[in-house]
């Protein structure tokens, strides 16, 4: 069974990807499962790309084994692609999540819900050697609403309205969601590359 450390304290995004990866014969454990306390990599990149390759490459340096990163975000076009990269960090350093979602609200104001057009986007990099990457990229349209409405999720999940969905990607269930969130296809676009 190939070990691989997905490069995220996230417990949530964790188990997205174990849901995800199961028919896949990994053995997959987090950053804290190896470190304590849990690294904060810091994400220099200016891409979602950039990013995840250096989360996946300082893992792969101090511990040798397969490394699984995603840098993934919201982009909405009424902010001209914004938060994007700064998806985690929107409201400030140490923000949460409700944080950065009232910032969003705030900043979207009373625009009307067929102007709050909007795209997650996540890009995963696979590092399986000193020099040899995969990496694969998930898109899932949708709109912003102007409220959070549901409990299931995490980030920006309770205001987002996947394209041909009357509800949000936080009132889906985990098996829902991963069938079109852009993890799901990211890591379903991953997992074809590996067979």
């Amino acid at each position: 069974m190939q070990k691989i450390i997905v490069a995220t304290g996230n417990q949530g995004k964790l188990s997205e990807i174990k849901e995800i990866l199961v028919d896949c014969n990994f053995d997959l454990s987090s950053l804290k499962d190896h470190f304590s306390p849990i690294p904060q990599i810091p994400e220099t990149g200016s891409t979602f790309l950039e990013n995840a390759r250096i989360k996946a490459d300082w893992v792969f340096e101090k511990t040798g084994i397969w490394s699984l990163a995603d840098d993934s975000g919201l982009e909405v076009d009424a902010l001209n692609g914004a938060p994007g990269v700064w998806s985690a960090r929107f409201a400030g350093e140490e923000c949460s999540s409700e944080e950065n979602n009232q910032k969003l609200l705030r900043l979207l104001g009373d625009s009307p819900f067929e102007a709050r057009t909007a795209r997650f986007r996540c890009v995963i990099v696979l590092k399986t050697g000193k020099d040899s990457y995969l990496s694969t990229e998930g898109v899932c349209e949708g709109k912003i609403g102007f409220m959070p409405e549901g409990s299931e999720g995490f980030g920006y999940d309770p205001l987002f309205y996947p394209e041909g969905y009357d509800c949000t990607f936080a009132q889906l269930d985990s098996a829902e969601k991963n069938a079109i969130s852009h993890r799901g296809k990211a890591l379903k676009k991953l997992r074809e590359s590996l067979k």
